[in-house]
């Protein structure tokens, strides 16, 4: 009798550990994820519904003359075409000066001109400049903000360290839903309703996509 109930014991006690512990790593899941599962959620909405909501782009379009000291190094040559970032100092002039950013990206060198594409999230712009003139033609288009938000929800342009944000709430989602997941398991006894709206919440939307997606 008595080693019965130690092993009763020794069971829920470790009943009561791991569902502490599971308890812990889903509401710290859930804050990391917070705020993305928001922002996914309102973006999800406005990418369902952009035809409806699409905003006018805005265009500006700047120009100016390279000096004489940094055309010397893009004037013309022999090159084959090829891609390649601008001279440093070339670089830094044109964000200086045009207020562009990422100058010192890769960009596509052709015997007359240099052209830089900068696409961005919310937006698109480019520099050309004429390697034997030194004029140089910029455009900037912006959408809007909700373009902006929609890009990050596809990590469109949005560069190195959002891909890594991407990647870590990735993570933070998978832990919040297994552990909610194992915790439902726990609980569903005294929940009978658990299980119906789990399988719910997989046929309803393999029905939708078996019957009413063309």
């Amino acid at each position: 009798m008595h080693g019965t109930t130690k092993a009763a014991t020794q069971r829920r006690s470790r009943k009561a550990f791991w569902l502490k512990q599971l308890h812990t790593w889903h509401w710290v899941s859930s804050a990391i994820s917070l705020i993305g599962l928001l922002l996914f959620a309102i973006t999800g909405f406005t990418l369902n519904h952009a035809a409806e909501i699409e905003g006018s782009p805005t265009v500006v379009e700047k120009s100016a003359q390279l000096p004489a000291p940094l055309l010397a190094q893009i004037a013309p040559d022999d090159a084959d075409d090829s891609k390649k970032p601008l001279p440093a100092p070339v670089a830094d002039w044109v964000e200086d000066n045009l207020s562009v950013k990422r100058a010192s990206g890769i960009a596509e060198w052709s015997a007359d001109e240099i052209y830089l594409a900068l696409p961005r999230p919310g937006g698109d712009g480019w520099v050309a400049i004429d390697r034997a003139s030194g004029a140089i033609t910029t455009e900037t288009t912006s959408r809007g903000w909700i373009a902006w938000l929609n890009d990050l929800h596809k990590g469109r342009n949005a560069g190195t360290v959002w891909k890594w944000f991407i990647d870590i709430f990735v993570l933070a989602c998978i832990v919040f839903s297994l552990t909610g997941l194992v915790l439902l398991q726990m609980h569903a006894r005294n929940r009978p309703s658990t299980w119906p709206l789990v399988i719910a919440g997989l046929v309803i939307p393999a029905i939708l996509a078996l019957f009413f997606i063309h």
